[in-house]
């Protein structure tokens, strides 16, 4: 069966207890469910392979659950498997301490953005398919990278880090 990845937008363990939302996926019929790490990532299979149709279904079953709602975006293990092994960041000399950092976004619309772009401590660097890649080396300032993210792709994002990615293709 296939494997997917729902990353939610806006979670953390002050708003969204992580044995709950898995009770919420097994109860909508989605199996083998994990949770990785407490930030809203959940792995799961489903027979349903239309990955818009599984982020709506994710997003109903978290709303009738725990009333609440968050954006979601899903990638199947298969498609982030591929991702990791083309290492987008391989093309680029990245500064000592950098964070390397996916942005999914929910949608395919045509974004006009002159990469590579660089701001402080951040850089975004390439866009793949719906996949941005940024990098940044922490700093007060790197709350105002996620600000230029949003700027550039909308609200419609949900952004992880790339060990992050590794974990839940493992999971």
């Amino acid at each position: 069966m296939p494997r997917y990845v729902a990353f939610l937008r806006g979670v953390s363990p002050m708003n969204c207890k992580m044995p709950d939302l898995k009770r919420c996926l097994e109860d909508a019929g989605f199996t083998n469910v994990k949770t990785v790490i407490a930030s809203g990532n959940v792995v799961f299979d489903s027979r349903k392979t239309a990955e818009s149709s599984l982020e709506r279904k994710v997003e109903a079953a978290i709303k009738k659950g725990l009333g609440r709602e968050f954006l979601t975006c899903v990638r199947s293990v298969d498609y982030l498997q591929k991702m990791l092994d083309m290492n987008p960041y391989s093309d680029f000399k990245l500064k000592v301490g950098s964070k390397r950092v996916v942005t999914f976004r929910r949608d395919n619309t045509s974004v006009d953005l002159k990469l590579p772009f660089e701001l402080d401590n951040a850089r975004m660097l390439r866009l793949v398919g719906q996949e941005l890649f940024s990098v940044y080396v922490p700093s007060p300032k790197s709350p105002a990278f996620m600000q230029l993210i949003e700027k550039s792709l909308g609200k419609n994002v949900t952004t992880r880090t790339w060990e992050t990615v590794q974990k839940v293709v493992r999971a």
